[in-house]
């Protein structure tokens, strides 16, 4: 992330009102949340047996594009006050299912449940803020990204967390199976680190105080931060800027190359900066430049 895009969204948190609302909970407005195995590297161990993945004409003649979302994780993916499903990551998946001839079915996601997912062919394809990662990458095919980002930390504002230093000692938390999650067990083993399986629950826990601060993609933290007074995003940038891609079966070519293709055409259109201004742009303003955060036709 571009150190032009620190400090304007930086300025932005701290001035702008709350655009924003998380929701709490995923049982009281979609369907049953895929359950995770207990971390990230032990669901996906190989231990599940794979399932075939549908083919197009299979997906076409059911009528349906199954799509993992999160539903907890605005303004990319999350259930709106009536049950609908929003975000940036949806408005993709809505744009697939159109180019496609058929309806998005949605399934709601936890962090640490998207490879098993797709193993199991719950799902034809994950958009649910999905970072590439090598590890990941053995397990699961990455199509094209359409988006990056690094982390972030956010805190209470009266005991801002300015520095990785300042949380040797105190209780960060974190989601299963994120970035977030595999940076701090590989570079920081000194913090402690309580993890949740959601991220409305991770979010309570940071309302409640069981915890000094919260980290994950920075594009999230400092949406939430504009939401919920009294937090501080004090670290805006840890770590690589990643890309976020959909994600298929692995060997699942024929879905994988029908969106790359797809990415590659919505590009032409600027389709993604479209979807920026219809989700993102409402939570981070005007003085953000989209070109920092979108990701058009698949190429950075």
């Amino acid at each position: 992330m571009a150190t032009t895009l620190i400090g304007r969204v930086t300025r932005l948190v701290a001035s702008l009102g709350a655009a924003v609302m998380m929701v709490a909970t995923v049982a009281a407005c979609g369907p049953t949340a895929a359950t995770p195995s207990e971390d990230q590297s032990s669901s996906n161990s190989g231990s599940t047996a794979t399932a075939t993945a549908r083919s197009l004409d299979e997906i076409k003649k059911s009528g349906k594009l199954k799509v993992a979302v999160f539903s907890d994780k605005a303004p990319f993916g999350y259930v709106d006050q009536d049950g609908k499903y929003q975000g940036y990551d949806v408005y993709f998946a809505e744009r697939l299912a159109k180019d496609l001839g058929v309806e998005p079915e949605y399934t709601a996601v936890d962090p640490a449940a998207r490879v098993d997912v797709l193993v199991s062919n719950k799902v034809d394809v994950v958009l649910a803020n999905f970072t590439v990662t090598d590890e990941r990458a053995q397990k699961v095919d990455f199509a094209k990204p359409y988006m990056k980002v690094a982390l972030g930390v956010v805190s209470p504002t009266s005991a801002e967390i300015t520095d990785v230093d300042q949380l040797k000692g105190k209780t960060l938390i974190i989601a299963k199976g994120t970035t977030a999650e595999t940076y701090f067990e590989q570079n920081h083993p000194e913090v402690t680190l309580q993890k949740y399986d959601q991220y409305a629950d991770a979010y309570n826990a940071l309302l409640d105080g069981r915890g000094d601060a919260f980290s994950t993609d920075n594009t999230e933290v400092l949406a939430w931060a504009k939401a919920n007074k009294g937090f501080t995003v004090g670290i805006t940038e840890l770590g690589d800027t990643d890309t976020i891609a959909p994600a298929v079966q692995k060997g699942n070519t024929e879905l994988l190359n029908f969106i790359n293709d797809e990415i590659v055409k919505l590009g032409q259109e600027q389709f993604f900066h479209k979807d920026y201004e219809e989700t993102l742009k409402p939570v981070y303003g005007d003085e953000v430049n989209p070109d920092e955060i979108v990701v058009e036709g698949g190429e950075l």
